[in-house]
């Protein structure tokens, strides 16, 4: 297997300032897409659907939209399906049903804006992956974004005035994390020569067959209703939130992300992807009602200022330019 990562520095920044500058706003839109997911599922797990259904139509719908498009990018090179079959398959696992059936479990049991701003403390965790596992030091900035992280997810989880807040969506939204960081070190590998369609859709199937596997064999509950819900107080088919699942929060996002990291380096992205807990707020807070407290806010604003102060200390290096377009 690959190394998982192309952050290595070996490129000089000025070489690469065209691709940085589409990577960022690459990420700011997978960013966004992913962080409507959490507020568009929080009334189908309200109305009787399980976390595992729920997530189990928003990848099934997005590998069949990205299906046929990830095949087409290969271009007939099928020996990359046969190669990196491990890599796809470690991709749906961790980034796909780890990732996302974990954080929709996290948000059945707390709001969508605490659960993501402890879902999003991967960021920390990769730095010090990279640290470890490949030598890449951090620079003191680098370290600094990490500690206002820290810091602000000690707000978030509001421990300084004992609030009541969920021990089981604590716990989901950890183990989202985990596998958060597996897809943010995975996607950043560009050494494999996978197209960002073919990996997103390869990891889209794996991720719907494993969780369709464990609902057959009744180790994953999937129940699903056909009553409509509520945003903001509008009434809706149950199809319609479904679908955008689907379309927007699996298809779309998952190829951006990918895109991103590659052009990024899997650290970088996965900071910039801190842009999902801004958008997850705020959709919480205009389709739901839901605003978390004012300390959790304010830790929010200090794990997103990491963004800020790692992309300052970031080395004036970049990753090697994609063989292949972003869309394959």
């Amino acid at each position: 297997m690959s190394t998982l990562t192309h952050d290595a520095p070996h490129i000089p920044l000025e070489v690469r300032t065209s691709g940085s500058a589409s990577g960022l706003l690459i990420a700011v839109a997978s960013a966004l897409a992913f962080g409507v997911g959490g507020p568009l599922a929080k009334p189908l797990l309200d109305a009787g659907w399980s976390p595992g259904a729920a997530v189990l139509g928003r990848v099934g719908l997005g590998a069949l939209l990205l299906l046929p498009l990830g095949l087409r990018a290969l271009r007939g090179r099928w020996w990359l399906l046969r190669r990196h079959a491990g890599l796809i398959g470690l991709y749906g696992l961790l980034g796909v049903v780890v990732a996302q059936f974990c954080y929709f479990s996290a948000v059945a049991h707390m709001q969508v804006g605490p659960a993501l701003m402890i879902e999003y403390t991967a960021p920390v965790v990769i730095v010090v992956w990279l640290w470890l596992r490949h030598g890449q030091r951090p620079t003191p900035l680098t370290l600094a974004g990490g500690v206002t992280c820290a810091l602000g997810l000690l707000l978030v989880l509001d421990v300084l005035t004992g609030a009541d807040l969920s021990l089981a969506g604590v716990t989901w939204a950890t183990a989202a994390m985990v596998g958060l960081v597996g897809y943010f070190l995975i996607s950043g590998d560009d050494s494999t020569g996978l197209p960002p369609l073919t990996l997103a859709a390869g990891g889209l199937v794996v991720g719907g067959v494993l969780l369709a596997g464990l609902g057959l064999v009744g180790l994953l509950p999937l129940r699903a209703t056909t009553a409509s819900v509520t945003y903001a107080g509008l009434d809706v088919a149950w199809w319609v939130p479904l679908l955008l699942l689907g379309l927007v929060s699996a298809a779309v996002a998952y190829v951006t992300g990918i895109a991103a990291a590659r052009r990024l380096g899997s650290r970088l992205a996965s900071f910039v992807a801190l842009g999902e807990v801004v958008a997850g707020v705020a959709a919480a807070w205009l389709l739901l009602g839901e605003l978390p407290r004012p300390v959790q806010l304010l830790g929010g604003l200090l794990v997103l200022a990491g963004v800020v102060v790692v992309k300052l200390g970031e080395p004036r290096v970049a990753p090697a330019a994609p063989e292949e377009a972003w869309v394959g």
